[in-house]
């Protein structure tokens, strides 16, 4: 489908694309149509992790101007509610987001968004680096939720992107040591190779097994579980790993209904929270990132042409690699 290229308004931007990732909730809607009561009823633009050139700016944007390279936020609040005054707009019901039914995303050549919820790119920042500040911020956000700190002992289970970018972040904000589980030994390598420091090869083991062996390579249980995989039993892993008076994070996605085991969790005092993407983040990575504190490139593992989207898609649905990056500007020649 040809859509017209689009007007921008008084405070948006509009925007040649460069980079766009493909996320996990990308091949969902593709493949079911729906996540949860997000329901595609009408053809739907995907893509949420972006980066790209503005090309022309509303009359009222003054911080931005053609030429910039940004990053791009994709949830914008439509409205000034009780979540927004807070600083937790990530919260407010009504916000827009990028490829969430019925909004479109931004896996396109033009685009056109807020210009307050586009970052300008310092010159040492890839366009790359720019699409990946979507999945880290998820990082950011669930390491502060659980309170990583200086010497943390940190437990991740899974180790897809969201897992990665946890580990990343959580070595950042001071762990002392992090620990992974994943069915996939590549993935662990992968773990390792951006700062994980004892990873797990999961095969058949009970929940209660799985936490033993944290504790095992710990020498201790953890402070903090983060559950990157939404899967019951890993969970429940979650669950009976983390010390008395720790956090579990939930930052997985699976079953609306889950059975763990509660009263473990409430008689030791874990605390457990979850997380709903992320806020107030963007500014966070691009300073980590400028300075070169942290890195993220390992995790793009693919790249594709825009006109190749459905192989970068069927690549990401066989879960190959880590991060499937489709590069959306023919013209451009960066690598």
């Amino acid at each position: 489908e040809t859509r017209p290229i689009p007007e921008p308004g008084p405070n948006e931007v509009l925007l040649r694309m460069h980079s766009v990732g493909i996320c996990g909730s990308d091949v969902h809607y593709w493949q079911h149509g729906r996540i949860g009561d997000f329901v595609v009823k009408h053809p739907m633009v995907l893509g949420h992790e972006a980066s790209g050139t503005v090309v022309k700016v509303g009359s009222g944007v003054t911080h931005l101007k053609p030429g910039d390279r940004v990053a791009i936020e994709p949830g914008v609040p439509r409205e000034m509610d009780e979540f927004c005054k807070i600083g937790r707009y990530n919260l407010s019901p009504t916000i827009f987001f990028c490829a969430t039914p019925p909004d479109d995303g931004n896996l396109c050549r033009y685009y056109k968004h807020s210009a307050s919820y586009c970052y300008k790119l310092p010159d040492n920042v890839t366009f790359e680096e720019g699409a990946l500040i979507e999945p880290l911020s998820v990082g950011i956000h669930a390491c502060k939720r659980a309170g990583v700190t200086l010497g943390s002992k940190v437990f991740v289970s899974g180790s897809g992107p969201i897992g990665l970018v946890n580990v990343i972040v959580a070595k950042m904000m001071g762990a002392a040591a992090v620990v992974v589980t994943d069915l996939s030994a590549s993935r662990l390598q992968k773990a390792k190779e951006v700062g994980a420091d004892f990873i797990i090869q999961v095969k058949n083991e009970t929940p209660q097994e799985v936490a033993s062996k944290v504790e095992g390579v710990l020498g201790c249980m953890p402070d903090i579980t983060v559950e990157c995989t939404g899967v019951q039993t890993c969970i429940q892993a979650g669950i009976y790993a983390t010390r008395s008076g720790g956090t579990l994070v939930l930052v997985g996605l699976g079953p609306e209904m889950v059975t763990v085991p509660i009263v473990n969790a409430a008689v030791r005092e874990v605390d457990i929270r979850g997380i709903f993407r992320y806020c107030n983040t963007w500014p966070v990575a691009i300073a980590l990132l400028a300075s070169k504190r942290i890195n993220v490139k390992p995790l793009v593992t693919h790249r594709f042409p825009l006109e190749k989207a459905l192989e970068a898609f069927e690549t990401t649905k066989r879960g190959e690699g880590v991060k499937v990056m489709l590069k959306c500007d023919p013209t451009d020649q960066s690598p």
